[in-house]
């Protein structure tokens, strides 16, 4: 404790001259507190926020990260995928995120995969917005990515602008490789997406991306911090400190960007609801993290849960899950025309 230097007697002859009364001018009577207008001119005051009262929930159904040692409740097969993702849009979900993988379990780019998932969705939800990643890691994947863009299997694809270790495995898009995929996802008559993990993500699709003229402005960002190696939030300070600065960042490059912040690694759900605060849409579900909550290692047992929950924050908040035709006319994506 610091010493108390307080001097007494000078706080008792100016409690004596104030009759210990505040000073209290209640000009506005017979209001105390006018929460909406002033006596003393006609203008608002505190006017409603300028929020809209929709939010994309797009589920993110599987990655390529996390296998079903993470996570026993991991999606993995193209019928456990496709049933995870038919109760998340059957539940409200604005859209759908998905990788594929093969019998190993691992990541793949099969025409033949994705279709098993991706054509059960439309034809169930014809306005449904389905966009997944074509991540080519390995021999061969290239021309598979190109023959999926060419059968127009996705609304949209991300392009990752990274060079970061994901875990202990290093993920780096060479700039060659960055642009000319962008390149056949326009071609293809999809969205490109705009998936950053840590700031300097950001300033590679600036310089490459909206600097050389192949992007404008109103681009889809994929918000991707909290994995092990992308932007740490390995608390509530770093969490929001670092996501005011990615979306900062983002909004700098790209003034008019519709951001997707995705509820991943350890900041899961915790890192979705700060979203939402901030008026931006947000991507939930097993491709982003294991966990429910930072503070505890319940770990999520379906898509189907991770976007209840996040529901229901969205909805104590008074705002509303934006449904697949909203989906489309926020981020600016044309209705799907019929096979």
């Amino acid at each position: 404790m610091p010493e108390n230097t307080v001097h007494w007697d000078k706080v008792a002859e100016g409690l004596e001259r104030a009759k210990g009364r505040m000073v209290w001018k209640p000009y506005g009577l017979p209001e105390i507190v006018d929460p909406s207008h002033s006596i003393f001119h006609d203008g608002e005051i505190q006017p409603a926020w300028d929020v809209s009262d929709k939010v994309i929930v797009q589920s993110s159904i599987t990655g390529a990260f996390f296998t079903k040692r993470a996570n026993p409740n991991q999606p993995i097969t193209p019928a456990e995928i496709l049933q995870s993702a038919q109760e998340c849009v059957d539940a409200g979900a604005s859209a759908i995120h998905l990788h594929v993988r093969d019998d190993a379990g691992y990541n793949t780019l099969s025409q033949d995969r994705f279709e098993q998932v991706v054509n059960p969705l439309r034809a169930a939800t014809p306005d449904l917005s389905i966009d997944g990643c074509y991540v080519t890691a390995l021999a061969g994947e290239w021309d598979e990515m190109k023959r999926c863009l060419d059968a127009r299997i996705l609304d949209g694809v991300p392009v990752n602008t990274a060079a970061v270790y994901t875990g202990d495995a290093l993920f780096a898009k060479p700039v060659p490789v960055i642009l000319e995929k962008t390149r056949l996802i326009l071609e293809a008559d999809a969205a490109p997406i705009i998936a950053v993990y840590a700031d300097a993500d950001v300033n590679n699709a600036e310089r490459y991306l909206f600097k050389s003229g192949l992007l404008g402005s109103g681009q889809i960002w994929c918000v991707l911090p909290g994995l092990p190696g992308c932007s740490p939030m390995e608390s509530p300070r770093q969490m929001i400190d670092g996501l005011l600065r990615m979306t900062s960042l983002i909004q700098d490059a790209d003034p008019e960007a519709k951001i997707l912040v995705c509820a991943a690694g350890r900041a899961s759900s915790f890192l979705a609801n700060a979203a939402v605060l901030l008026g931006h849409h947000i991507r939930v579900g097993m491709e982003d993290t294991v966990w429910k909550y930072p503070h505890k290692n319940d770990k999520l047992t379906s898509n189907l849960e991770a976007f209840l929950q996040i529901k229901q924050i969205v909805e104590a908040l008074g705002r509303d899950v934006a449904t697949p035709a909203e989906y489309r006319q926020i981020m600016g994506l044309p209705q799907r025309q019929p096979a």
